[in-house]
């Protein structure tokens, strides 16, 4: 039974759900989809048991085996590594020059497990349990007890690896709070957390370079996805320093290559962070679900102008000692902050949610930071008239603890702040406000991972399995390692018993097309006579899917943004202007081809978001609001993945439906005060 807090308070709102189906007439509905791979049982038994049920390969047949790995970050990196240990030949493809630049790099504050080193009361199922009730009961449960058994095998492995995690006077391994959690969990390497798991990552995967098991292709950009008979069989892929394309055969392949937070223009991400990867392989049968579900940051640098083209992330650790607060009266927003006393403060994440405070999960600290510009309290200086900042302010802290402790825990980061913004936060408060930083949609995976082609597996935040509609703080550096490290080498197996496959080769029918389709698209960019750059376009879409699909999402406004990006996509078809060629380095060329594939993400996103009716995570709809504006989920309606299937070009997609089954926890309207 469902309940009756979860249900919508608007009077108009039915038992039957077709009576509020907004989306109607933007998709076909389709059958139902399951997870099939996950065993029966216990929930905490399943993964011991899918290990011992799945098939091996003998350490003979290993070595006649090859597997092409796209992305080389944290998951592909470690997962390319695993598998080239194991003897299987590996070819692993970044657009990076270096696999060391994978945007993983970029992830500051830590990585989560369930070590219960604090002694304050942690386990693996209450990582479990924080993790499901921080992706407000979205997430497929099976999916999300591994990775939370899987945590304190990381931690092992990196250490042994030589990770220079943080550790207390004793030399014990250190620990802090995020957000949306009561215990210390979070293991971390200063302000470089990231960095440091990336290294020991891409050391291991340079052993296996030196010992012939894994061949590395950097600069190479994923351009299609070869299917033949049914399964993934190979990638053609653009060598970004000749420009030509090359064809790449295999087993198997998987897919590593990160989220599409950039299809907002203004993210935390990398600039050449795309969706083309996951998006060439949605187009040939790879179902893609709940694309709407973006992670919301809420510490990031605030915009200063139009001229940027990315925001710089804040890393989410500063909030266990830094209090966040606006001004009480809207008439001191342009104050020194030093100068508004401590009586005429709003710390209002503290007196909102008493329980959690400043640790409150980002989809809440981000809602109620644009809660409080909207009221006309932000701070900084007006960007098109609208001030959009609040204050993380450590003054408390440097008086508690001394200047010395807080550099020694955060002093990258402020350094990295007073940089950039020429203001320094050990004397004045910093200014921060959320950004899209992570994506929680992704490609469906299967709990081996393997997506709706079979041979295509998808690793790390290009699948969607484990976050749900918001992902708690130092988990996307946790799920790429476990993923990584110890769910596909064990996984990947079950399919490769049955190999090696037929040969296949470049003359094959299905290579052929692969190929041809990518040259097409190369071929079009560079003869298109048009007039606008990639960027403009680039950019009016992101300010089309931050405005209407943004924190908060509206019926009208999702139909609005439908129509403003068909309109903008087939502009950009007949009008986009590539400058250069296609014999060598052409970055125009090269983001010319990933915007096209945002345009129809884009829209997706936007389908999939006007289809979900209800509030949850950080997906804020107007329509779905408690009476004092907090989310209203809808159980009874919306407890499931939405995967979408490519119905073929002018084509609406068609919805496919997973039902999340709770047998270990059971749904609560999500509260942290």
């Amino acid at each position: 039974m469902s309940n009756p807090a979860l249900k919508t308070s608007d009077p108009s709102s039915p038992d039957d759900p077709q009576q509020h189906d907004d989306a109607a007439g933007y998709y076909v509905p389709g059958d139902p989809i399951a997870d099939t791979k996950a065993p029966g049982g216990p929930v905490e038994d399943k993964w011991d048991t899918r290990q011992f049920e799945a098939r091996i390969v003998n350490p003979a047949n290993r070595r006649k085996v090859s597997v092409i790995m796209v992305g080389t970050g944290l998951a592909g990196g470690s997962a390319a590594a695993t598998l080239g240990e194991a003897g299987y030949q590996v070819k692993t493809f970044c657009y990076q020059d270096s696999p060391r630049r994978a945007h993983s790099i970029a992830a500051q504050g830590g990585i989560n497990a369930a070590k219960n080193y604090k002694g304050d009361g942690d386990s693996v199922h209450r990582l479990f349990y924080d993790t499901i009730k921080g992706g407000d009961y979205r997430s497929r449960e099976t999916n999300v007890f591994r990775l939370a058994q899987v945590s304190t095998n990381i931690i092992d492995q990196c250490v042994a690896q030589g990770v220079p995690f943080a550790r207390e006077y004793g030399g014990l391994l250190d620990n802090r709070s995020f957000g949306g959690v009561q215990v210390s969990r979070t293991f971390y390497a200063r302000g470089q957390t990231g960095q440091q798991l990336l290294l020991g990552a891409y050391q291991a995967l340079e052993r296996q370079i030196g010992a012939g098991t894994v061949q590395q292709y950097s600069r190479h950009e994923m351009v299609e996805l070869v299917v033949v008979d049914g399964r993934a069989r190979g990638v053609i892929v653009r060598d970004m320093v000749t420009g030509e394309l090359e064809t790449h055969l295999a087993d198997v392949v998987v897919l590593a290559s990160g989220g599409y937070g950039n299809v907002f223009f203004l993210s935390t991400n990398a600039m050449g962070c795309n969706v083309t990867a996951t998006w060439r392989a949605h187009r040939k049968g790879a179902y893609m679900a709940n694309p709407c579900y973006t992670q919301i940051h809420p510490t990031c640098i605030p915009v200063s102008g139009a001229h940027q083209s990315k925001l710089t992330l804040m890393s989410e650790s500063l909030r266990n000692d830094g209090r966040i607060w606006v001004p009480k009266d809207a008439k001191d927003a342009d104050k020194d902050p030093r100068e508004i006393a401590e009586d005429d403060r709003d710390y209002y994440l503290e007196r909102i949610y008493p329980s959690f405070g400043n640790l409150v999960p980002r989809d809440i600290a981000s809602r109620q930071a644009k809660n409080m510009c909207d009221e006309g309290r932000g701070v900084g200086p007006e960007v098109e008239g609208v001030r959009r900042g609040v204050y993380l302010d450590f003054s408390e802290a440097i008086e508690r603890l001394g200047r010395p402790a807080i550099e020694s825990k955060y002093g990258n980061l402020f350094d990295m702040y007073a940089r950039i913004t020429g203001e320094d936060p050990y004397e004045v408060p910093m200014r921060i406000y959320p950004a899209v930083h992570y994506v929680m949609g992704g490609l469906w995976v299967d709990y081996d991972l393997q997506s709706t082609i079979p041979g295509l597996f998808v690793a790390g935040e290009a699948n969607f399995s484990d976050h749900g509609a918001n992902r708690l703080g130092a988990s996307a550096l946790m799920q790429g390692l476990a993923d990584g490290y110890f769910v596909l080498p064990n996984t990947i197996r079950d399919y490769l018993a049955d190999s090696p496959f037929e040969k296949i080769e470049e003359s094959h029918p299905a290579v052929v097309e692969a190929r041809e389709s990518a040259e097409a698209r190369i071929n079009h960019f560079l003869s298109n006579k048009g007039t606008r750059s990639v960027d403009s376009y680039h950019r009016e879409l992101g300010n089309i899917m931050w405005e209407y699909c943004g924190m908060e999402r509206t019926e009208d406004g999702l139909k609005k943004a439908i129509d403003l990006i068909r309109t903008l996509k087939d502009d950009f078809w007949r009008n986009v202007k590539v400058l250069g060629t296609g014999d060598g380095v052409n970055q125009s060329l090269e983001k010319a081809g990933r915007v096209a594939d945002f345009f129809e993400l884009g829209e997706l996103m936007c389908i999939d978001a006007l289809n979900r009716r209800e509030s949850c995570g950080g997906h804020f709809r107007g329509e779905s609001q408690t009476e004092d504006g907090e989310a209203l989920r809808h159980d009874d309606q919306y407890a499931y993945v939405a995967a979408w299937e490519w119905a073929g070009e002018g084509e609406k997609p068609v919805l496919h439906k997973e039902d999340l089954v709770y047998e270990a926890v059971k749904m609560a309207a999500r509260s942290y005060k």
